[in-house]
């Protein structure tokens, strides 16, 4: 166990997090930094495809830039235990590209005729980025690279879209937005990349990702118009266009990270779109994390725009440690959110709450068949504290009341829980006295 600091109430040890822990919650990717989520759907499962941010030293990328050597692919089912496939296309192992670059941008991938392609951009060794490509025969890899980039084709972010009829067009930018046809191998061009039309011409605009519904294509885009970049989208009758500007899916982060790229797919009935911010590096927007969160579509057929969330996507049992710092809604007041330890966020954040009415809600919880007894949860509370543990809103029934003995060190402390309802519910956690209490996560048995 590593000694930890807790600048919120001075309380002091915290547990590192369990290799396979998982998450429902936002960021979806917890023991690495990771970026431009590329997410598809193949055989029931939900795969990701980021790119993996690592810290440039000396000698290893450019310091204060991105620096990016590999990709790793992850997958879920539920949307809620997270599979990390491992590397599966290095920058070391591909011939054309400069291994010194530190360059594996927003990769993309997609099946057809069994095989899985997989597209990344790099630094080549002969200068400017290229777009590759990588082949498997299954979704996690192994992938093997092609010896050469693909011809012709010269940017980054690629993205492959797959029509209904099986025609693949792709996608990238290089300051400004590439489409194209493939030809049947998915190797190869099919024609001359055109610049897509009508798009934004002032502020940088990259990561391309294209979809299909009901008849409509949508090409999202991060689009920088003013100090940081905000995802926006544009409609078309056909996947090469012409395209005309449709809105905003989401506004620039509240949190200043500076880019964010994004992808959308439809997954057991509902939409959703994978995106980034710099959640578990809030001072160096270079190292960042894949989120999710769910996206409406109006009658029209137009994009609600997206509010990001701490609670993401994905229902997590009672049984299983809810991080309740990733709430769903809080009180205004009360409520103070820290890395449990501040010299490795990767452990993880705490919840303070610290006023009389504070509170704090966590969605999509099941409870099961209802016939848990006990509730437990990691506190700490200088000055001994209470909570109380709702169901499904802040004045809600009351399942039980913990008590917390004082102390400055971490305890798991449970209480017994009466009445707890059937299926899935929101769970709520309020504060029980009038002295502040410190919260890693509640567990229920």
């Amino acid at each position: 166990m590593k000694k930890a600091r807790c600048h919120l109430l001075a309380v002091g040890v915290a547990a590192l997090i369990p290799a396979g822990a998982a998450f429902a919650t936002n960021p979806l990717i917890m023991d690495q930094f990771t970026a431009d989520p590329a997410a598809r759907v193949f055989d029931g499962r939900v795969y990701v495809y980021p790119s993996h941010d690592i810290i440039a030293v000396p000698g290893k990328g450019r310091p204060g830039w991105f620096c990016m050597a590999d990709y790793h692919v992850f997958s879920s089912q539920n949307l809620t235990d997270w599979r990390d496939h491992g590397v599966v296309v290095s920058q070391i192992d591909v011939p054309w590209v400069d291994s010194s670059s530190y360059s594996m941008w927003a990769p993309d991938c997609v099946s057809k005729n069994g095989k899985y392609y997989f597209y990344f951009p790099a630094r080549a060794k002969n200068g400017g980025f290229r777009i590759g490509v990588a082949v498997a025969d299954r979704p996690g890899g192994p992938f093997t690279p092609e010896p050469e980039p693909m011809a012709d084709v010269r940017g980054i972010d690629p993205c492959v879209f797959l029509d209904g009829d099986g025609t693949a067009y792709l996608f990238y930018a290089a300051r400004k937005i590439f489409a194209v046809k493939l030809r049947d191998d998915m190797l190869e061009v099919d024609g001359t990349p055109q610049v897509v039309e009508n798009l934004p011409t002032q502020g940088l605009i990259e990561g391309p990702f294209v979809f299909e519904r009901k008849g409509v294509y949508y090409l999202t885009y991060p689009h920088a118009a003013n100090k940081t970049e905000r995802l926006e989208y544009a409609i078309s009758d056909h996947p090469l266009g012409p395209y005309r500007p449709a809105g905003v899916v989401m506004d620039e982060s509240p949190d200043g990270c500076w880019t964010n790229q994004s992808s959308i797919v439809e997954y057991q009935g509902q939409w959703l779109l994978f995106y980034h911010d710099h959640d578990l590096s809030p001072a160096f927007d270079k190292a960042r994390s894949i989120r999710a969160d769910r996206l409406y579509f109006n009658n029209d057929g137009t994009i609600r725009k997206v509010i990001p969330t701490r609670r993401g996507v994905g229902i997590v049992a009672a049984t299983r440690e809810i991080q309740i710092d990733r709430y769903s809604a809080a009180s205004r007041d009360g409520i103070s959110v820290s890395f449990l330890n501040p010299d490795n966020p990767h452990e993880g954040w705490q919840i303070s709450l610290a006023g009389a009415s504070a509170w704090v809600r966590f969605s999509d919880v099941d409870f099961g068949n209802g016939t848990l007894t006990t509730v437990k949860t990691r506190a700490a509370a200088p000055a001994g504290g209470a909570i109380e543990i709702r169901l499904d809103k802040e004045d809600g029934p009351v399942l039980g009341r913990v008590q917390i003995a004082p102390g400055s060190v971490w305890t798991v402390v449970k209480a017994t829980v009466r009445n707890v309802s059937a299926g899935v519910h929101d769970l709520v956690v309020t504060q029980g006295g009038p002295t502040p209490v410190a919260l890693d996560w509640v567990s229920f048995e």
